[in-house]
């Protein structure tokens, strides 16, 4: 497709009175992985809530495929076909894996999204504790298990926010496999990371965000070039 999948333009956000997001410009193709960097604070959750209107004001340019949606409701963001998967991963305690995964519907625009059976072979893990309570879920598996109700949705752009905060090593290079296996599928993957480690190797792209502004943007081929800059902002 000649669009990209997301394209920002001259994005200005607030929280009540608070002005978060200056002037940020960043597009990411179809099937990319791009990743935000940056100090906490920077403005990189701000961002993707931007994308899905969950910040107060907003100004400038949020375009999905070519549509523009910096008007849009939440709802109809996600009718676009972005999916957003918060820090807090949002899992309903009484529920069980699979009612947690079948509780979103379907997006109608959506070609199709992941099958049931898809999903449990892309995470066994939740195939085996299907009938588990949210809450007796380990932190790795509440993860999957929010990535996984994104995905059956239809969602084609995913919005990813520290995915691999707080998680055994073993959990994290299970995600990284995850992300590798869907971006071979053509999926957007947009990620919030503050693991660099984790997120390196698996970004075509990376921006990097300082009070609000992005002050860095560079491609992977670039990335060892870029250690002593990134060392000064992040501290990596």
């Amino acid at each position: 497709m000649g669009t990209h999948a997301l394209e920002i333009s001259g994005l200005q956000a607030w929280y009540g009175e608070s002005h978060i997001l200056h002037n940020v410009n960043l597009s990411v193709r179809h099937g990319e992985v791009v990743t935000l960097l940056g100090r906490n604070g920077a403005g990189r959750t701000t961002t993707l809530r931007a994308v899905m209107g969950l910040t107060g004001a907003r100004q400038g340019s949020i375009k999905v495929d070519g549509n523009e949606a910096i008007h849009l409701p939440t709802h109809k963001v996600a009718h676009l076909g972005v999916g957003y998967c918060p820090e807090e991963r949002g899992i309903f305690s009484s529920l069980s894996t699979e009612e947690n995964l079948m509780l979103p519907p379907v997006l109608a625009t959506a070609k199709a999204g992941m099958s049931v059976n898809e999903i449990y072979s892309m995470f066994p893990n939740l195939k085996e504790r299907r009938n588990s309570q949210g809450t007796r879920l380990s932190g790795g598996e509440q993860q999957m298990l929010a990535v996984a109700r994104i995905l059956r949705t239809g969602a084609r752009i995913l919005l990813l926010d520290e995915i691999s905060e707080g998680l055994a090593p073993v959990i994290v290079q299970a995600l990284a496999r995850m992300i590798l296996a869907l971006k071979k599928q053509g999926y957007t993957v947009v990620m919030v990371e503050q693991n660099f480690r984790f997120a390196a190797p698996l970004a075509d792209r990376f921006y990097v965000m300082e009070h609000g502004q992005i002050v860095e943007h560079f491609n992977a081929e670039e990335l060892e070039s870029k250690m002593q800059r990134l060392n000064e902002l992040l501290g990596v």
